[in-house]
């Protein structure tokens, strides 16, 4: 049974990469100046400088690997900050991480004038640990100590705060606002490998180390006393997972901005097709992740034609209606 079972689950992850591709390939070939399969492949094997193997090579193509990686990462982050916290409305946005590492890359553009890409990269991790940080320890107050209910509560506020502070900055820095706006709804438009690059080291570092902290975090979910008396390190645990979350929630912000709701939506699914297993869930989530942002970012050139939406109005509109579920079973219960 077990191993039909992992058979399963490894050809539903195989199932999902061909997905990824087709998602992946889609957004190469699908947008307002119309393009062919024949143009997409023509254009990576004898780029003749027409306009429409310049928009593929030079706007798509990396339009779909930053869309794939962030979606990736934004779903991982949340599958962790979901077993972290036992809190099923866990997510970088949720949290207030997201908003952080916005807010620190406003006030780097609006007061310091930064337009370095590696510092975009630096400060979007700084804003993104300074919000995790300081959602766990408001969280962490009173006598009951830290619970998913006060974790949520303490998220929402300091993502209120960092956004009404980023609009405050915004409106006083007219030029700023011309230069993050779009940026802050959440967007891969005009993304280039560049800033990809830029985090790509990092994040690619932290699904690394997901690769060895699956199994730990399996542990850590039977409980706290249980994975010490197994001899688990559950500090170093929590700490390297905190980690990880950063390195991920906060190189999303740097490419995209706060896109919102892949961190919810995509964990749930993957623990209903493979349980609450993390050495299945992360793979998934990456994957799923992946597919989510790039079909939503396929819908989000064709919603206003011939203008595009943000792709963070895409995902809300699929992940509001699943945050409102996902909320009101927890508090059935």
């Amino acid at each position: 049974m077990l191993l039909q079972s992992n058979l399963m689950k490894s050809g539903g992850l195989v199932l999902g990469v061909i997905l990824l591709i087709a998602s992946a390939c889609a957004s190469v070939v699908l947008g307002y100046t119309q393009t062919s399969w024949q143009t997409a492949i023509a254009a990576f094997k004898g780029f003749d400088g027409s306009n429409e193997h310049i928009i593929i090579q030079n706007v798509r193509l990396p339009r779909a690997l930053v869309a794939a990686v962030v979606g990736a990462s934004l779903a991982v982050a949340g599958a962790l900050m979901q077993a972290l916290t036992k809190n099923p409305l866990a997510s970088p946005g949720v949290f207030g991480i997201n908003a952080g590492a916005g807010f620190f890359v406003v006030i780097a553009v609006s007061v310091f004038g930064v337009t370095s890409l590696q510092a975009f990269t630096w400060i979007s991790f700084a804003g993104a640990a300074a919000a995790a940080f300081t959602v766990y320890f408001a969280g962490s107050f009173g006598r009951e100590g830290l619970t998913p209910m006060k974790l949520t509560l303490a998220g929402a506020a300091m993502a209120a705060l960092f956004s009404s502070l980023t609009q405050g900055f915004l409106v006083s820095n007219e030029a700023a606002l011309d230069q993050v706006l779009f940026w802050l709804a959440g967007s891969v438009q005009g993304r280039k490998l560049e800033l990809l690059y830029s985090v790509l080291p990092y994040t690619a570092a932290a699904f690394f180390i997901c690769v060895f902290l699956a199994s730990k975090i399996n542990l850590l979910m039977m409980g706290e006393d249980v994975a010490k008396g197994l001899g688990q390190k559950t500090g170093t645990v929590k700490l390297v997972t905190a980690a990880v979350i950063i390195l991920l929630a906060g190189g999303a912000v740097a490419i995209a901005g706060p896109v919102g709701f892949v961190g919810i939506v995509i964990p749930h699914i993957a623990r209903y097709l493979v349980g609450n297993d993390h050495r299945w869930i992360l793979p998934y989530c990456a994957v799923l992740g992946a597919v989510l942002l790039l079909i939503a970012d396929i819908g989000a050139r064709f919603a206003a034609m011939p203008e595009e939406v943000p792709v963070g109005v895409m995902t809300a509109l699929v992940g509001t209606p699943f945050f409102i579920y996902i909320a009101r079973r927890g508090f059935q219960k």
